[in-house]
């Protein structure tokens, strides 16, 4: 199984940035320790900070290749509509993920233009999200 992980902007900050809510652990840290909890899947990873790069990401891996994309678009989430209209035109699975609980946050980020399109949604948990994410596509039932 090929699963890959998209981040969106300011996740490559993760260990440093507001560590009271993302934490102390870097993504790449974090990352390796998935591999190794996840050996039966081939998993990769990709950051942009910019919105075209992750449509552009987004389209690469939706027709073929991969069972399912793990995407925490950041802030994107809650105002890209061109992020939104990628899933819904590639055939690849999608899973959106936070790190945070978005509605126990600011109102603007109650809003997700990519949930509609989403095979699901798991926030709140912490980097344990991702691994949540990964166990969805492991699940099939």
């Amino acid at each position: 199984m090929k699963i890959i992980i998209i981040n969106g902007p300011n996740l490559n900050l993760l260990g440093k940035r507001e560590p009271e809510v993302y934490g102390k652990t870097t993504f790449e840290e974090y990352f390796a320790s998935l591999q190794f909890k996840f050996k039966e899947v081939q998993l990769e990873y990709y950051q942009s900070n910019i919105e075209g790069e992750i449509i552009n990401k987004l389209h690469d891996c939706g027709f073929e290749g991969y069972e399912g994309i793990i995407l925490n678009a950041g802030a994107y989430t809650h105002t890209s509509i061109g992020i939104g209209d990628a899933i819904k035109g590639i055939t690849t699975p999608v899973v959106e993920v936070h790190i945070s609980n978005t509605f126990g946050r600011e109102e603007f980020r109650h809003t997700s233009y990519i949930s509609p399109a989403a095979k699901g949604v798991i926030l709140g948990f912490g980097l344990k999200s991702y691994d949540l994410a990964i166990q969805s596509f492991l699940n099939k039932g």
